[in-house]
């Protein structure tokens, strides 16, 4: 039988095989030997030690697509970033920060900017200005009016998408109203996963319907990007890609070099400054560590 882990704690696995809901699993100790470990997100097979208290064992992982090391999560789709398009302003270092560490490992990303109803219209236009260049979906959503909140669970549907952003935009009560459908299927995966001895909070996907997962994401203010190289950077900004080989010098970090393609894009207003600027501090930022 196959399913998908959603939540691995204390050596326990929280299997969900769709229509038949979640097993909690041991993994075999040929994993440890190897020194493989089941992360949540996981594809695996299973089979079943107890079908009433639905029990079972881990036989295989199956090849993971992806994987990220924080949060330890496999098989990403997408990630949904969310952040408020005001209280709190967006911080958009921290945002530029994400994109390039999805960027490095070639997931995709939708951005969605909460608290459409307490927006200006100018502040929403300067987000869309920004990030709509870079090619990024964009999706406003007000979760206190529930407005495109449709929209949203479209492009969730039928993939495992990690949900990640500050604190204090919405993100709980976006979650909430995504899971508000498959809220039968979801209490009773609920009550097995907190029953009793595991209620640590650790990374978990939660089942918005049939083969549609969402992941919130800890941690998410302290985000680093230290395995990136810095020379490698200018790959993460996809914006920066049609100037690609446009520069008088060929390896162009886009910063010190004179008649730097990018560097005139900036100029034009064609490539955001603000996200130019994010660049730079972030190529110093690792070129430091580098150094170290």
């Amino acid at each position: 039988m196959q399913g998908k882990i959603v939540k691995g704690i204390a050596g326990f696995y929280y299997v969900h095989v769709v229509e038949s809901g979640v097993y909690e699993c041991k993994a075999k100790g040929i994993f440890r030997k190897d020194g493989v470990k089941p992360l949540v997100g996981d594809n695996v097979e299973i089979e079943i030690l107890d079908e009433k208290d639905m029990e079972g064992n881990i036989m295989q992982i199956l090849p993971r697509r992806n994987e990220l090391i924080r949060p330890a999560v496999a098989n990403i789709d997408q990630a949904l970033v969310v952040f408020a398009v005001t209280k709190p302003k967006p911080h958009l270092n921290l945002l530029d920060r994400f994109l390039v560490m999805m960027e490095s490992r070639e997931i995709p990303v939708v951005l969605c900017f909460n608290k459409t109803d307490i927006a200006k219209d100018p502040e929403t236009a300067e987000l869309r200005s920004i990030y709509e260049g870079c090619g990024y979906p964009l999706i406003f959503t007000s979760a206190r009016e529930e407005k495109n909140i449709e929209e949203l669970r479209t492009v969730l549907r039928g993939k495992t998408t990690a949900i990640a952003g500050p604190s204090g935009v919405g993100k709980s009560s976006i979650i909430n109203l995504l899971q508000s459908e498959v809220e039968m299927e979801t209490g009773s995966i609920s009550r097995k996963i907190e029953r009793g001895r595991h209620t640590t909070r650790h990374s978990e996907l939660l089942v918005i319907g049939e083969d549609s997962y969402i992941m919130d994401t800890p941690g998410f203010s302290s985000l680093y990007i230290s395995d990136i190289n810095c020379d490698s950077l200018k790959y993460c900004f996809p914006e920066f890609e049609p100037y690609e080989g446009k520069c008088r010098f060929s390896g162009c970090s886009h910063i010190h070099e004179p008649d730097c393609a990018v560097k005139q894009a900036v100029e034009t207003g064609t490539i955001c400054k603000t996200r130019y600027e994010n660049y730079i501090a972030l190529y110093q930022e690792l070129q430091e560590k580098k150094r170290y």
